[in-house]
């Protein structure tokens, strides 16, 4: 009698703690609100640009400022534009400006919660729509540098074209830019002579090649870029470098296209 009680008295125990168990349970699931201003800007509205503040619950989406767009876009405002594509920052498609700084939306975590978060297109370039920029001139500017291999004439093309583990690793650090504008887009330079000046991205793709120990056109791309402004604009203050989401050194590349036309003119 004396088990059977003690039984009965321990099934009590566990029934009067349950709620204990639930409110936990419930805390754990709370609301986690942030709040997020967005630039927005229909060209067909008429209206001027403005900002736009949403609500998301930061338990229902991911963890990254991509997934809280799309959350936006999906849930919220279905009329919210923006690019992406791989979610994996390798396309560059999702290039913005968060909290003031250039970068990928995709690499970049969602701020702490206790603060509002700002998102702008990339700085200083024509907009589009909301946070789409217009990348027309930028992709005009990278075409310029022959972004392809020149070989030398009468190279057979039907098989590999070889070069040594040295001269490979030459490229690392600038085969891997995705061509996102983040670079570009934080240096002054470029905000005051993107018609001339090529901008620290096109100019790290410009070297990429001058690097290539395959190509057969190094002078005649020393040639092209040799002016005052293509490359001269360039006054190293490095915030490309400081902004490029994959880590890459635009700044480093500028000064190595400035050595190789100094060495070319003695």
């Amino acid at each position: 009698m004396a088990s059977l009680l003690g039984r009965r008295a321990k099934g009590l125990t566990s029934v009067l703690r349950a709620p204990a168990r639930v409110s936990q349970s419930t805390a754990a699931t709370a609301s986690r609100m942030k709040t997020f201003e967005i630039y927005r800007w229909d060209p067909d509205s008429g209206a001027k640009p403005r900002t736009q503040k949403y609500e998301v619950d930061l338990n229902t989406c991911g963890p990254m400022m991509l997934d809280a767009l799309i959350k936006i876009k999906s849930d919220i405002d279905t009329t919210l534009t923006f690019r992406r594509s791989c979610r994996e920052g390798i396309c560059g498609s999702c290039a913005m400006n968060i909290d003031g700084t250039n970068t990928l939306a995709c690499l970049c975590a969602i701020p702490d919660i206790s603060t509002k978060t700002k998102v702008y297109p990339l700085p200083h370039m024509y907009v589009i729509k909301d946070l789409v920029p217009d990348m027309s001139n930028f992709y005009v500017q990278h075409k310029s540098v022959q972004p392809w291999l020149n070989t030398k004439p009468g190279t057979d093309k039907t098989v590999e074209n070889k070069q040594s583990k040295e001269e490979r690793t030459k490229l690392d650090g600038l085969y891997e830019c995705v061509l996102c504008a983040c670079c570009s887009t934080s240096c002054p330079s470029y905000w005051w002579n993107s018609d001339k000046y090529l901008g620290p991205a096109v100019l790290l793709q410009a070297y990429r090649w001058l690097a290539d120990s395959r190509d057969a056109t190094h002078k005649e791309r020393l040639d092209f870029l040799d002016d005052a402004y293509k490359v001269y604009r360039c006054h190293t203050i490095m915030n490309c470098t400081n902004a490029c989401p994959k880590h890459l050194n635009p700044g480093k590349a500028i000064q190595a296209i400035k050595k190789r036309m100094a060495d070319e003119s003695h």
